[in-house]
């Protein structure tokens, strides 16, 4: 990534598009208080400087039933650089899984998975993540509800 320095338009186009991407540039500038073309411009500058990245929609969990949100601590039976890798790979093959992390402290990796149901959930633990051959065990934490949900960073 570039170094860019950030000036006070360039944070307020970045608070506005982490909550609106799709406005256009025209409502944008006005917003920030320059011309489109300025904003254009700006923006291209931040997707090249690797501050933007790509344009997405979130999509409402709950509404394509897919409300339950768990929480997957995972223990590796050991920390072989293959081992990590195998599983790493068979986290992003699961769409589920939303989130992987890899953690320091007691456990491994820290997973956010979105399921139909406890059901749902099971199958995946069950018959992926606890029968993969590097994993130890895990913890699971179902989120009752949700307090904070973000994406827009601080800037």
């Amino acid at each position: 990534m570039n170094d860019i320095e950030l000036d006070a338009v360039d944070r307020q186009i970045l608070r506005m598009l982490q909550h609106r991407a799709d406005m256009s540039h025209a409502a944008l500038a006005e917003k920030v208080g320059a011309s489109s073309a300025s904003c254009w411009r700006r923006i291209k500058a931040l997707e090249a400087a690797g501050v933007l990245g790509k344009t997405v929609r979130l999509v409402e969990p709950e509404a394509i039933g897919r409300g339950l949100i768990v929480f997957c601590q995972v223990r590796m039976k050991s920390h072989d650089p293959v081992a990590r890798r195998d599983f790493e790979r068979f986290v992003e093959s699961h769409d589920e899984v939303l989130e992987c992390y890899s953690m320091s402290g007691e456990w491994d990796y820290l997973l956010r998975v979105v399921a139909a149901d406890v059901r749902d959930y099971e199958r995946l633990l069950m018959h992926g993540i606890l029968t993969h051959e590097a994993v130890a065990n895990s913890s699971s934490h179902f989120a009752l509800k949700s307090v904070k949900y973000t994406t827009a960073l601080p800037v």
